[in-house]
């Protein structure tokens, strides 16, 4: 399963109410979302008919983030101050957007990827679906920082790593898609700074020079998840309508943990 065919798959079983997408280019990603939507990338070239209800941000996602309520959008677009004026309770625009599918397909190094993550985990929640697009490099040369070849994954595989590793509480799983493969992340928790407390310890062990020492079982695909499978559990459903009611963490996670376990990729 290509790519794109397995995002289509994933807008399909998370019934996602809103979608954030970070790495435009042409718009074949964000083509595929029917909900509202936020899109960002400092230099997209969109050339696919959009046909959902976008922002699209002209802006690196580092200054999206940066700017005061970035997902004004996903709240209905309402200007706070003309709420105000119409004598609306500002109440429901404040309150927290939380969002249910995010695509991160930016900058292919890992350190764009992980402030990516670090920022959108800032506005998801443990059923929440985070996707990493390019995490499954074909070749040494594929996975180097520095780019010398038409097909480029860059070194966004050490992503795998660094979230075992610093973030155990997640659950991650590879999926192997074509043609470099994904990582789907669940149990976001936006209380967790972990990795922005250790972002220069771990940028410090992990940028490390070319040619990058890609481990074999990134290589050989050694424990990803055929998408077939992964789109076809049976987790999806009780996800959704724990998701919809509202479920605490407290009551939601562990089902959907135990349920994610038993999939062969997941970590």
């Amino acid at each position: 399963m290509k790519r794109h065919e397995f995002l289509r798959e994933l807008h399909k079983v998370t019934a996602n109410r809103n979608y954030l997408e970070i790495g435009v280019n042409d718009g074949r990603s964000l083509t595929l979302s029917r909900v509202p939507s936020v899109a960002i990338d400092p230099a997209f070239k969109v050339v696919t008919e959009i046909r959902c209800d976008v922002h699209l941000a002209k802006a690196t996602s580092d200054d999206f983030f940066a700017r005061d309520n970035p997902l004004v959008h996903l709240r209905g677009g309402r200007h706070p101050l003309r709420q105000l004026a119409r004598n609306r309770s500002p109440l429901a625009y404040w309150r927290r957007t939380t969002l249910d599918l995010s695509f991160i397909d930016g900058m292919h190094l890992f350190e764009y990827a992980l402030r990516d993550f670090i920022n959108v985990e800032k506005h998801s929640d443990w059923a929440s679906v985070i996707v990493f697009d390019d995490m499954l490099p074909r070749s040494i040369d594929e996975a180097a920082r520095d780019r010398h070849t038409n097909a480029w994954t860059g070194d966004v595989y050490k992503l795998i790593e660094i979230l075992a590793r610093y973030r155990p509480d997640l659950v991650t799983v590879l999926v192997d898609t074509q043609p470099t493969g994904q990582l789907v992340v669940f149990g976001a928790d936006p209380t967790n700074t972990v990795l922005k407390d250790k972002y220069e310890e771990i940028l410090a062990e992990y940028n490390v020079a070319d040619p990058q020492k890609v481990p074999e079982t990134v290589l050989e695909r050694a424990s990803a998840v055929k998408p077939e499978t992964f789109t076809g559990a049976g987790f999806w459903g009780p996800l959704v309508r724990a998701r919809n009611r509202g479920t605490k963490r407290s009551r939601g996670w562990e089902p959907l943990r135990r349920s994610l376990e038993q999939l062969g990729g997941a970590r």
